[in-house]
């Protein structure tokens, strides 16, 4: 197994290696630091968590509209560096319970290694680097840093989640401020707290720079 995680480790540093939009190799090794810093409080299987870790951004959504490319791509590559197909479907399973999908529906996280996993990558979604994804992202997308005249909006679905381009001030009231009580484990929600808080202060800072108050 640590052959493996180590094999994978580098074929994910090569493939996201100066990918511009906040889901850099970067982001992945913090997210693989985040989930084993958790895991020492937590439990669960390290090396299935270190793994997930490290594909969870494979086929992601974001990047592919194939609904079926995470299954797809994280099998291939899995696949031809050893790993057996149990191995694979565990890692799948983690995977899919991972990214964060915007709207009312229900996602369900029925192991502690996927709660790991998700809290960790939503993890790197708050704070400074948070914050700077957060732009880098909606840069990428042509987005808007803020419109006054665009209101957050509650989205009833996935899809109208996902095909939104709204500003990314927005962002933050439709995804990252919810994030530290969607946390799963104790211990994410703890590491989210001061994140949480953080991103809050800059928002404040944001608006009375934007009002000429500063």
């Amino acid at each position: 197994m640590d052959e493996l995680v180590q094999k994978v480790r580098g074929r994910i540093k090569n493939d996201f290696s100066g990918e511009g939009t906040g889901h850099d190799w970067w982001h992945i090794l913090r997210v693989v630091n985040n989930a084993l810093a958790i895991q020492k409080k937590e439990g669960g299987d390290k090396e299935l968590i270190e793994l997930s870790a490290l594909v969870h951004d494979v086929g992601d959504h974001k990047f592919h509209d194939d609904p079926d490319a995470q299954r797809k791509l994280i099998t291939g590559l899995l696949g031809e560096l050893g790993a057996s197909q149990e191995l694979i479907s565990q890692v799948l399973k983690v995977v899919k319970q991972v990214s964060f999908k915007g709207g009312k529906e229900n996602l369900v996280v029925d192991s502690i290694e996927a709660k790991i996993v998700q809290d960790a990558d939503r993890l790197d979604a708050l704070g400074a680097i948070g914050i700077a994804r957060a732009f880098a992202y909606g840069g990428s997308k042509g987005r808007m840093i803020y419109d006054p005249d665009q209101k957050p909006k509650d989205f009833e679905t996935f899809e109208a989640y996902k095909n939104d381009n709204g500003h990314t001030i927005n962002h933050f009231y439709e995804k990252l401020l919810r994030l530290q009580q969607m946390m799963q484990t104790e211990t994410g929600r703890s590491m989210a707290a001061q994140r949480h808080e953080f991103m809050e202060g800059y928002l404040h800072q944001f608006y009375k720079e934007w009002d000429g108050e500063i």
